[in-house]
């Protein structure tokens, strides 16, 4: 199958019931693991920022999922009172992830807009 046809089949099995994560696609001769996931593209200032997230944050899905990982997490929040009696909040959440491999790349299939407006990314690894 080729990367516009598993991109188009990949898009309607999303729209159809949509999920995130890795997932292994099996065809009559070869099998690729797809990562998805979505992002608020309102967020990134530009497009290739967006990109760059969306590929960083794939290859992490990949290696989680063939190597696995131990993830940790903190949340820090400070809150300053001001002199006008109102209150800033600063939250700070730092997120570790320690794996025993890493996946050094995956191709960009696809990305289209989803239903609640978020640019919804399509990534393979090479076959499996």
């Amino acid at each position: 199958m080729n990367n516009t046809a598993l991109a188009n089949y990949l898009v309607r099995m999303y729209e159809n019931n949509p999920f995130e994560g890795a997932r292994i696609v099996d065809n009559y001769d070869s099998a690729r693991l797809i990562c998805v996931l979505s992002l608020d593209g309102a967020a990134y200032p530009d497009e290739a920022t967006l990109n760059r997230i969306a590929s960083v944050k794939a290859m992490s899905i990949a290696s989680r999922f063939l190597n696995g990982a131990e993830i940790t997490s903190d949340t820090i929040i400070h809150t300053h009172d001001k002199s006008n009696g109102q209150t800033d909040t600063e939250i700070i959440e730092n997120i570790r992830e320690r794996s025993i491999g890493y996946v050094k790349s995956v191709e960009q299939l696809t990305n289209f807009k989803n239903k609640e407006g978020r640019t919804v990314f399509i990534f393979s690894t090479k076959e499996i």
